[in-house]
Parts: C-alpha cells; structure tokens; sequence
C-alpha cells in the first residue's frame, strides 16, 4: 500500500496539517515566553530609531519642538478626558489593556466602520446569530449522534436514531449555519465592492425567513421519518426545499440588482463568486429534485453530482468569495492577483461540476463516466492552487499583522485546509485509493476537513472581520483564543482518528476478514471522535457567546485607539 504514490500523497498532506499546526503552537508558546519576559531596551530603541527615520521632516520638526520644551505641566485630564484616544502620526506600536497579564498577547483593536446603513447592520447581524445557534444546536445533534458509536444503547427512542439524527446534524450545518453566514456575509460584501446600498433589505428579510422555516420543518419532518429517501444532503422532502429555493432566488435577485446599480467601474472578484455560487446553488437544486430521469443507475449520477456540486460550487465558492474582500480588509492591503481569482474561478466551474462520479469507482456506471471524473478531479488542482497562492501571497509580509489579528488565524488555517483537503480530494478519486477509503470512516474525516477545516474556518474569520466594525464591539481575545484552538485541536483529533481507522477498515475488507472485525478494530478511533467532536462542540458555545458581545448594539459611542487610521474597504479594493 505505501509504495502507491497516491498513498504517499496523502501522508505528505497530513504531514502539513501537522507541521503546520505544531508550527502555530510553537509560534504562540514562543509569543508567550517573549511576553513574560522583561522588554529589551536594545529592541525597543532599534524600533524607535526605525520609526523616527521614515518620519517627514515636517514630523521631526515637530518631535523635536516638543523636546525642547521645558516648562510642561499636567492639564488634569490626561487619564480622565471624555475624548477619543488618538495617535494621527503612528507611533504607537502596540497598546496593551491589561498590563497584568504578560500571558495573554492583546490583539490589534479595530474601529468600528462608518457610515454604515443601520438596517443592513440589523440584518446581517440577524443572519449571523440565525447562523450560529443553528451551529451550535446542529453539531449539539452531531455530537450526540457520535457518542451512538461509543455507547449504542444510550436511547431506544425512533426519532434518536442515528439514521434520523445524522440528515438532521448534516442538513442543519449546511442550510442553517452555513448558508444563512454566507448569505449575510454576502449582503455586506455586495454592497460595500460596489459602493452602493443593498437593493431591497426587505427581500433580505425574507429570505432569511424563508431558509429558517425549511430548516425548522425540515428538521421535523426528518425526525419524524418523512424523508427524500436515500439522496444524501437532500434528504428533505421537496416543499421543504422550495423555501430554501425560493429563498436563495430572492437572494440572488438582490444581488444582481445591487450591482446592477453600482457606482463603481470595477467589478470586484467577490461579487463572481457570490452571484456564480448563487446563480449555481438555483441550477443544482432544481436539477436534483426533478424526478423524470431519477430512476435507477440515473437517480446515482445526480446524486453524485449533487454532493459534489453543493460542496463545490455552492458553498466553497462563496465562501472564497467572501474571503477576497475580508482578507485585504483584515491584511489592510490588496488582494496579491487579480488574475489568478479569475483563473481559480473559471477553473472551478470547469473541472468540478464533472467529477461526482468518482464517488462511484467501480461501480455499474459505465466506466468512461468514472474515468472522466478522475481525470477531472486530477484538474481541480488547477484552480487550487491558484487560489491557495493567491491567498498566501497576500499573507506574505504580513506575519507580524497575524499575530496581532484574532481573525486572521481562522482565515490562514483555512487556507492552508483548503490546499490539504482540496488536494486530499483530487487523490482519493484514483482507483487505487477508492478502493481501500471508499465506504469506511475516511471519507467523514474528509468531509470535515473540508466543509469544517475550510468553509467555517474561513467564515469565522470573516465573522471575525466584521463583527466588530458593525456595532465597534469586540470580542474578548481570550474567548476567540479558546474558540481558535478548540476547533483546531477537535479538528485534527476528530479527522486523524477516522483517517487512521478508516485506512485500517479498508484494508480488513480488501484482506477478506469477517465484517465484525473492522467494527471490533474501529472501536478505540469512533471514542477519539467523540472527544474530538466535544472539544468542536465547546468551541462553537464560545463562537456563539463572542459572536453575541460583538452584536450587541452599544449603548455609548467611543472609539478604540488605533495605531494607524484605517482605509475604508472600497479604497483598498480601488487599489487592486
């Protein structure tokens, strides 16, 4: 088995989810032991000296007049003035809150944005609570429907099952807490890049209410046993899809007819893969409740394509969308290349929407069609790496802005699981590794890394982005530290796990040992699920109670220091 390349692949892949987050630990442990230790006057007068070189001479002029005063004398109100701090020429470095606590690095403060519009801060920020406690009460499900692998007879009660509860978590996480985060997220982007009010926060309303009911009755109706039947992802019955259909038109129309009314001449990368997912989420939604050609080998085919398309194309792509406007936002510079988001886009669209086949590798479809999406998923590295050094390059120059960002982590560890998970995709469509993954706990370690290791780290980070501008209400760093480090830490215990068991599984069933003996062997890996999913589970509580604290409407107007004034959004795009 080691001496398949595609096998070797993978380890190097997991070699970088590892690396990498020892890489970030040691990174934080060695921050910490810096910032217990006594400052160093050598290093802070090299940092002085650096600042006072790439002053104006009209700046020195005034440095030095202030030096040379002598008679200096407290006006009383240095420590108690109702005035914002401010510091018009930069030379505030860093400004630390709690002097008390040398274990705990302060981030950098952010300002809250202006003339921003009341009713569109209302209603995202309804989007993104709506969002969260989906999140919070689908992984709640996905939690408890885990721990059924370690203690089976926890209930004997039909509507707990395992076959209810999972549709339930999966459902759940899709359409409540992803979809309705991208969407308002979206709303935001949309207006901002085009410099121009949201068309109707009326039609918003109304999708937000439309998505909630097909969630809510959706979940019901699951539990309740009326269900699509056996089409993974959609197992909603059709009228509980209409709303959510019905919903992402009305979001849809609203998007297209706020850059339809744009003031700006550019059209941003976003608003491509906002209204492309949108325009793509509409299309695969009515191709895979359509009924007429859904019989037999046909009803395998859309569902593959469907899976794949919903994850691709649906919530990938709106998902890096959104970071193409949050991350120059957070970086406080441009996106590194245009070019290489138009190419990762148009890629996307061409190698993905065929290669929801290789879901069915040596099955009785014909053997071209398995064929044409391995060599399609063989493809998608194209717009992967495209995007990946997209992002990265914009991240290069900027290590020292990461550590003082509690958004940015989220974005750069979603990265970084968009090139491993992405790549880990396009290795497991070849025969060879299908054949020992294929039908065994692999694939659900796959899943979360991609939908959980990409699409929510990316959108935390973008959360983590705007949410203290709309209301200029942070969140307190620690909770984002643990919220950051018990999603990573679940993350890699609950997917290594699988992975591990998963390979072990394959090759029990390819040596022809009894069935029992790969449920036997998975026993200890299902219990490391269960812990990983618990430390994934208390993040979430934390995300929401942060997400709530940077939400709350703030009853007095005050503004944060702020070391450097920073640039409205659309002046950073202009520069691209």
């Amino acid at each position: 088995m080691l001496t398949q390349p595609a096998v070797l692949g993978m380890l190097a892949l997991l070699l970088v989810i590892v690396i990498g987050a020892a890489i970030v630990l040691v990174s934080r442990v060695a921050s910490l032991v810096r910032g217990s230790q006594p400052p160093s006057t050598e290093n802070e007068a090299g940092r002085f000296d650096e600042t006072v070189t790439n002053l104006s001479p009209a700046q020195l002029t005034t440095i030095v007049a202030r030096q040379q005063a002598q008679d200096f004398g407290l006006q009383g109100a240095e420590l108690g003035s109702n005035n914002p701090a401010r510091d018009p020429q930069g030379l505030v470095q860093h400004v630390e809150m709690d002097v008390h606590s040398p274990w705990l690095h302060e981030k950098r403060h952010v300002a809250r944005l202006d003339n921003l519009d009341p009713q569109l801060v209302r209603l995202v920020s309804w989007y993104l609570l709506c969002a969260a406690f989906w999140l919070v009460l689908g992984t709640t499900v996905g939690w408890y429907a885990g721990v059924k692998f370690v203690s089976p007879d926890v209930d004997h009660v039909a509507a707990l099952s395992f076959g209810r509860l999972r549709p339930v978590h999966t459902n759940m996480v899709f359409w409540g807490w992803t979809s309705l985060a991208m969407l308002g997220l979206g709303y935001f982007v949309v207006a901002r890049t085009n410099n121009t009010p949201l068309f109707s926060i009326k039609w918003g309303w109304w999708t937000l209410g439309l998505i909630n009911a097909s969630v809510v009755l959706g979940t019901g109706c699951l539990m309740a046993g009326i269900n699509n039947g056996g089409g993974e992802y959609r197992e909603y019955i059709w009228p509980v899809t209409l709303l959510f259909a019905v919903g992402v038109i009305l979001a849809l129309a609203n998007y297209y007819q706020t850059v339809a009314r744009r003031t700006t001449e550019e059209f941003y990368i976003s608003n491509w893969y906002i209204l492309g997912a949108t325009i793509w989420a509409i299309v695969l939604t009515v191709v895979a409740y359509l009924p007429w050609y859904q019989n037999g080998m046909g009803e395998t085919i859309i569902q593959g394509y469907y899976m794949h398309m919903g994850v691709g194309m649906w919530f990938m792509t709106f998902t890096l969308g959104l970071m193409y406007y949050f991350l120059p936002m957070s970086l406080n510079k441009p996106i590194y290349s245009y070019s290489l988001g138009v190419l990762a886009f148009w890629t996307q669209l061409l190698f993905y929407s065929l290669i929801g086949t290789h879901h069915y590798i040596f099955s009785p479809l014909p053997w071209w069609l398995q064929t044409i999406a391995i060599v399609f998923s063989v493809g998608m590295i194209i717009p992967v790496l495209a995007g990946t050094i997209n992002f990265l390059m914009t991240f290069k120059g900027g290590r020292k802005r990461v550590g003082d960002s509690y958004s940015l982590p989220f974005m750069l560890l979603g990265t970084l699981f968009y090139f491993v998970g992405s790549f880990q995709g396009s290795l497991q469509a070849l025969r060879y590794t299908n054949l020992v993954w294929h039908f065994t706990d692999f694939n659900v370690a796959h899943s979360h890394i991609t939908m959980y290791g990409i699409v929510s780290f990316m959108l935390w980070g973008c959360i983590y982005t705007l949410g203290p501008r709309l209301q200029g209400r942070e969140p307190r760093q620690a909770l984002v530290g643990v919220h950051f480090w018990f999603a990573l830490v679940g993350l890699l215990g609950y997917s290594m796990s699988l992975m591990i068991g998963g390979t072990l599984k394959g090759m029990s069933w390819m040596a022809g040992e009894p069935f029992m003996n790969s449920v036997v062997l998975m026993a200890p890996y299902w219990l490391w699920r269960a812990i990983g999913g618990t430390f994934m589970l208390l993040a979430h509580f934390v995300f929401f109670y942060n997400l709530v604290e940077m939400l709350r409407p703030r009853k007095t107007a005050s503004a944060p220091l702020a070391t450097t004034p920073e640039p409205r959004p659309y002046e950073i795009l202009e520069s691209v």
